[in-house]
This record gives structure tokens, sequence and C-alpha cells, in this order.
């Protein structure tokens, strides 16, 4: 089921996700959920706040950076994962900046620094643990969906002068007053 994506503004993407165990109810159909709602919107990424659920959930499908035109140097293709409880152990390498966007705060765009490298633990959907260095746009994604987990946005990564120019963007998003081509709930709408 093509579930409705939370757009800025609203609290859920503010707190920080709780831990869930096995016996969390309807979890595999949750997770079902949140791709088919992730490919409906093309994104790589969907953080369970995204859908309006505070948990330490998230899932990923790389393979939507992969250009048909170019090699696939950093192995995306074929890079999806659900990440349960995740817990990022480590952030280190050279910081540098990719352009990055948000199914929840569409049609913004900024430039975001964050280190090259992380070292995760998490738990799969069959609950096995797993420790796991990424690098690149690997780990961009990870911590990117990551963040969403802990009540943090891209957007807070912003100077004060590039919050100020898209405060009003925010606003127009939060009211409904954006057009996408997939479901959202607004939090502002009338």
């Amino acid at each position: 089921m093509i579930l409705p994506i939370v757009a800025y503004g609203d609290p859920v993407l503010r707190k920080r996700g709780e831990d869930i165990d096995k016996d969390f109810p309807k979890l595999q159909e949750l997770i079902d959920n949140m791709w088919e709602t992730m490919y409906s919107a093309s994104g790589v990424g969907l953080a369970a706040p995204q859908i309006g659920r505070g948990i330490r959930l998230f899932v990923i499908d790389a393979g939507g950076f992969v250009d048909e035109d170019e090699e696939d140097e950093e192995g995306l293709e074929g890079f999806k994962k659900v990440f349960i409880n995740p817990e990022i152990i480590e952030e280190d390498g050279e910081e540098w900046a990719f352009n990055e966007g948000c199914l929840s705060i569409p049609d913004v765009r900024e430039d975001v620094v964050r280190p090259e490298r992380i070292r995760i633990k998490y738990l799969d959907s069959d609950f096995n643990e797993h420790d796991e260095v990424y690098d690149g746009l690997k780990a961009r994604v990870i911590q990117h969906e990551y963040d969403h987990i802990d009540g943090v946005l891209f957007t807070d990564y912003l100077s004060p002068l590039r919050k100020r120019i898209i405060k009003g963007k925010l606003n127009n998003i939060s009211k409904g007053k954006v057009s996408v081509n997939y479901k959202m709930r607004f939090p502002k709408s009338k």
C-alpha cells in the first residue's frame, strides 16, 4: 500500500524514533509498504518518520542514483537494505558536499557537507545484527535517513542565510502549497 509522505513541519519529523523489537505489529507489512511508497515517489531512501511512524527504521535502494549511461563505480545498483534500530558508531574521512533533497521537503535541494565514511550497527528485517562500514554515496544516503530517525532534517545543516532564503518555500510545503506526483500529508493544510 502506498502511504502518504509526511511533509516538512509535521512534529513526527522532529522526534527521535523509538527502538522496535521482533514483535512490532505488522512489521513486514510496514516494510513492504515503505518500499512501495518510496518507489512510487522515486526516492532512494525512506525513514519511518516520513510516513508518520516514530520508530527507528529506514529502507534504502541506492540503485536510483545509477544512470543507465554511466558506470556504477560505487556499486550502488543492488544496494538495497532495511535498517532497524541502527546506530552510527563512527563517522570519519574527508567531509564532502553533495546536493541533497528529501521526499518530505519537495522542490528543495541544497548542498550538505558530511563525512565520507561511516561505521554502522543495525538489524536487518530478520533481526540479524550487522556491523558494517560504508563510504561515498552509500554512506551519504544512510546518514540522511539516519538523521530522520533522530529528528534531524538536511535543512538543519544549512547556514543561517540559506535557511532564511528557503524559509518561505518550507512554509509553503507545510501548508501543502507545492506540486508533487506522490501522496503527501501536510501539517498546516486547511
